[in-house]
């Protein structure tokens, strides 16, 4: 996804580390799980490493070692544990009639991933992208913290779409979403009209499709929906009365965050789109 291994590995480390946060955790440990091919310089072995153990220390998070295997495409990962009160464990299936749903990062990493691989943007107009993916979801995952947050997830390869979806199904209520409201990166919307859209988005709509209700809204909005994110933000629904300020602290610490929806009642279908 990216040519850097320095930046592969902050990406991969950020992605794996932010299960821990959308459970409300703190990550403590983590073992680096590398699938490396034996064509390529362990130079790069080691970027990738070092790119890892960079998230990994601004996490606080100490790296107790790892495995490695020979294969034919570098892969690179984390099995990554945490600690969290069990008072204060955020599930994703446990959302309540009236929460507001606020969403962190921005989307369209897996629109302009498949752009800059065609060669349809720049490195200059990549690069919002690739610092979304490899910052950390510490600071929103802490700034929910004392909070009447009644359930989180991360926004990963199912898409806002999918993992929303998921979340409505598993609480048994309906997540309404307003497609204008949702935070975007710069030229995925252009990308997505030029139908430059991951498989993986279509492999989303084919399995979530059913389930969700996109009313009037724009083609390219609904392929941002489904798109796959890697390293996205948290998706949080939180009680009204909070919800201003989870918003106020995330500001406060230069997160990307919008209100994108609300949960009600089911009617039907478990996301539904509209205001």
């Amino acid at each position: 996804m990216v040519d850097d291994p320095f930046l592969f590995g902050q990406i991969a480390a950020a992605n794996s580390l932010s299960d821990i946060y959308a459970m409300g955790g703190t990550p403590t440990h983590a073992m680096n799980l590398l699938c490396f091919p034996s064509c390529l310089s362990l130079d790069i072995a080691g970027e990738i490493l070092a790119g890892g153990a960079d998230k990994a220390m601004e996490a606080s998070c100490t790296i107790a070692g790892g495995h490695s295997i020979q294969d034919n495409e570098p892969k690179y990962g984390m099995c990554v544990n945490g600690i969290v009160d069990p008072k204060h464990i955020l599930a994703n299936s446990s959302a309540k009639v009236g929460d507001v749903i606020i969403m962190t990062k921005a989307l369209g990493t897996g629109i302009l991933t498949t752009a800059f691989k065609g060669e349809m943007i720049t490195e200059d107009e990549m690069r919002p992208a690739t610092d979304c993916m490899k910052a950390l979801n510490r600071k929103a995952g802490e700034a929910a913290r004392g909070l009447a947050v009644h359930a989180c997830t991360d926004i990963t390869g199912f898409g806002l779409a999918g993992h929303a979806c998921e979340m409505a199904e598993g609480s048994g209520h309906t997540i309404v979403i307003d497609p204008a409201s949702l935070p975007v990166l710069p030229k995925a919307i252009e990308m997505a009209q030029m139908g430059l859209i991951p498989a993986g988005a279509y492999r989303n709509r084919d399995h979530f499709g059913s389930k969700i209700d996109l009313g009037q809204t724009k083609q390219e909005l609904a392929d941002i929906m489904f798109d796959p994110q890697t390293s996205g933000g948290l998706l949080y629904a939180v009680s009204e009365k909070d919800a201003s300020e989870l918003l106020r602290r995330l500001t406060n610490e230069g997160v990307t965050s919008a209100v994108i929806g609300h949960v009600t009642e089911n009617s039907g279908a478990f996301i539904r789109c509209g205001v």
